[in-house]
């Protein structure tokens, strides 16, 4: 098939597996891929749009859903459970293998392919050594097909090391953090950020659709209860 200027935009989300985000928190975070599915389904104008892959990791990071159209009638959509520590490192490697790989063959299958957005989940701070995961992640973001990052903290996750992977953080299309507020639930969070990336992934579909570009997030005053957004000027 012909797909010659036809335009997609790729969405990753990665979500932190490790043995803390047992319960309630996993059970959240399964429910996030069967309600993006819902929210593609009201609006079948994305389909043609919007690709959609998923990636947990813990000790490892796992491609659980190969980049793919969620609408497809054959697709089985999996089940996140628990694994061990909290590895940052092997999550933004697998996610830039992917990256490259996934943006080549949508090229090769002459698709238009716009630069991927990611969402990143975390209930805790990074079990591998700084220098490592600052370093996997200066290589995903300085990579010629860099995405914007969408980093997401619930629960324990620590708000600086939180705000330092939002990407791009300079420029006139920075991207943001949204921040569990102290007190709040993990869970209804997780769900909370469900919320924002559907908002985002259709507003940024149908801007693809009429011709524009770019992540779209949406705007701080439709933001769930007890999740608080973070622009990169509020770490300088």
């Amino acid at each position: 098939m012909d797909h010659s200027g036809a335009k997609l935009l790729p969405f990753y989300l990665v979500v932190d597996v490790s043995l803390s985000m047992q319960g309630s928190k996993l059970d959240s975070a399964n429910r996030m891929l069967p309600a993006i599915v819902d929210a593609l389904a009201e609006n079948p104008i994305l389909s043609d749009k919007v690709r959609f892959g998923l990636i947990d990791f813990s000790d490892d990071a796992q491609v659980r859903l190969p980049l793919c159209d969620l609408l497809d009638p054959d697709l089985t959509l999996p089940a996140l459970s628990v694994r061990g520590g909290t590895s940052y490192a092997a999550a933004f490697q697998t996610l830039q293998r992917e990256i490259d790989a996934n943006v080549a063959q949508l090229k090769a299958d002459q698709y238009v392919v716009h630069r991927p957005a990611v969402w990143f989940i975390s209930d805790g701070e990074p079990t591998d050594q700084k220098q490592v995961w600052e370093r996997a992640f200066a290589a995903l973001t300085s990579a010629r097909i860099y995405p914007n990052f969408i980093p997401c903290g619930v629960d324990q996750a620590d708000i600086k090391v939180m705000g330092s992977l939002i990407h791009p953080s300079t420029g006139t299309k920075t991207m943001s953090l949204y921040m569990m507020e102290p007190g709040h639930d993990p869970a209804k969070a997780i769900t909370g950020v469900a919320e924002i990336l559907i908002s985002s992934m259709i507003q940024s579909g149908l801007s693809l659709a009429g011709g524009g570009t770019g992540t779209i997030l949406p705007p701080k005053s439709s933001l769930p209860a007890g999740i608080k957004q973070y622009d990169p000027d509020d770490f300088v």
